[in-house]
């Protein structure tokens, strides 16, 4: 597993600097004013930095940007790296000039002369993000990166802000490593051992094995599975930090690969199906740092694991399957396949712990690339009040939503000839059929939002605080909104 890197805090130490080794970070003030860690940089660089500042190569820097300065002379220090940042950056500045940190230290042993710089924890946390790697498949040996330490003027202080920041790091850093992995690793089999380890951190794990769900009347979740030789689960993980209420449920679609079964997707990118699971492990995720930091709420989430495989067993266009809820299906397209795992999944939830709220998260459907791209998810919802209070969690933390519409005529599309509904309600407006066909799974008086996260999942090319791949989107909003909401 992936571990976001180890970082100290300590006091700021000006006669050490000289003989620090590694790298060094400092921090200049977008007017070129300095402080008094950078001052002390510049007097034995015989003033290099400064004259960085004076250069066209500053004033051409973004506020986050950073540059370095190689073999400084007067210090023992490989490179110093210069950031150049407001002096009141907001959480979200500060998280990007970190990561612009992460991306330019190398494998060294890096000290942040921090000093007075403002938000030094949120600095902290966008450097551990994006000093994220998933290389455990690479036989080439690669190097460790070096230890981290911030010189900071309150070490206590920041250390203190930082540590719940480190519990959502090691959360998001779990979800990367899942989404990540190949499907000859991941199986379903995996997936709930993953899951059932976190038991250590003080999480109840629960996995429902076959015979279970069809005792449960599953018959929507298990014809997913049926063509494939990976046996179908479901794994609740509780977190029991608050006091009496009733829990708040995460739901998340955990399709460890999705050929898309008899209706087969082409072959150009089917590879990219591995990440089919990724609303699963934006689920274990939060799990995992609500346990890591103690949440005083209580939060149950749950995943339906499954593997989605053409097969002389395999479900057929046509079918027609009977859900947990006593619903029939016309299973019209088997590549509509996430749907089916979530609508039993989200009412045995709703069934077995009468929640509070319940959020739902799948990389659903490609239509909601075509509306969003990869910059938002999209968010739909029964609940005005629960809805604005995810978007605002999710813009607080830097990670884009949208609230998309729903209403009785895209649900129309959903009718079926011969059972109670279709799988799917043809071409046009595809996520939005999809989120409707969900809504028929929720319960009048619970509180829902479905999050359709294909676009925001994995992408192809780096984010801010993520390199190219699995992005662990939404384990910050979800994290945020629990604490906001939901705990006392």
């Amino acid at each position: 597993m992936s571990t976001p890197a180890e970082i100290q805090f300590k006091d700021v130490d000006l006669d050490a600097v000289a003989a620090l080794t590694g790298t060094l970070a400092v921090f200049v003030a977008e007017d070129g004013k300095l402080d008094l860690c950078a001052r002390k940089v510049n007097s034995l660089s015989r003033k290099a930095l400064a004259r960085l500042v004076e250069s066209e190569k500053f004033e051409k820097m973004k506020a986050g940007d950073v540059t370095a300065l190689t073999f400084p002379a007067g210090l023992a220090a490989q490179t110093v790296l210069v950031c150049k940042l407001t002096r009141r950056p907001t959480a979200l500045e500060a998280r990007k000039a970190g990561a612009q940190l992460a991306k330019a230290r190398g494998t060294e042993e890096l000290t942040v002369l921090a000093g007075n710089i403002a938000k030094a924890e949120e600095i902290s946390l966008g450097l551990a993000l994006r000093g994220y790697s998933f290389d455990s498949h690479k036989t080439a040996d690669k190097p460790g990166a070096g230890a981290v330490t911030f010189m900071v003027s309150k070490p206590e202080e920041v250390a203190k802000a930082a540590a719940p920041m480190a519990a959502i790091a090691e959360g998001v850093f779990f979800t990367r490593d899942l989404t990540n992995e190949p499907a000859n690793i991941l199986t379903t089999d995996d997936f709930a051992a993953r899951l059932a380890a976190m038991q250590e951190l003080g999480l109840e794990v629960e996995i429902l094995e076959e015979d279970e769900l069809e005792k449960l009347g599953m018959g929507s979740l298990l014809c997913v599975g049926q063509g494939s030789a990976s046996p179908s689960k479901v794994v609740v993980m509780t977190w029991n930090g608050g006091g009496e209420e009733a829990p708040f449920a995460l739901v998340g679609k955990g399709v460890v690969f999705d050929t898309g079964g008899i209706s087969l997707k082409p072959a150009a990118g089917m590879e990219d199906m591995t990440m089919d699971m990724g609303g699963a492990g934006v689920v274990a995720g939060v799990m995992r740092t609500l346990a890591l930091r103690k949440a005083k709420a209580n939060v149950v989430g749950l995943v339906g694991l499954v593997e989605n495989m053409p097969s002389g067993n395999a479900v057929r266009p046509g079918d027609v399957v009977t859900s947990m809820k006593g619903d029939t299906i016309e299973v019209i397209n088997t590549d509509a396949e996430g749907r089916l795992v979530l609508a039993d999944v989200m009412w045995y939830a709703q069934d077995r712990f009468q929640p509070s709220g319940m959020i739902n998260l799948a990389t659903l459907t490609g239509a909601i690339l075509v509306a969003l791209g990869h910059e938002n998810a999209g968010v739909f919802s029964n609940s005005d009040e629960l809805s604005k209070a995810f978007i605002k969690s999710a813009e607080t933390e830097g990670e884009g939503a949208w609230r998309m519409p729903m209403g009785k005529a895209y649900d129309d599309l959903l009718k079926s000839r011969v059972a109670d509904m279709k799988n799917v309600g043809g071409r046009v407006a595809g996520s939005i059929t999809a989120a409707q066909f969900l809504q028929r799974f929720v319960k009048d008086d619970v509180p829902w939002c479905h999050l359709d996260i294909a676009g925001v999942a994995s992408v192809k090319s780096e984010t801010a605080l993520a390199p190219a791949g699995a992005t662990g989107w939404g384990v910050m909003a979800l994290n945020r909104l629990i604490a906001d909401k939901y705990e006392g």
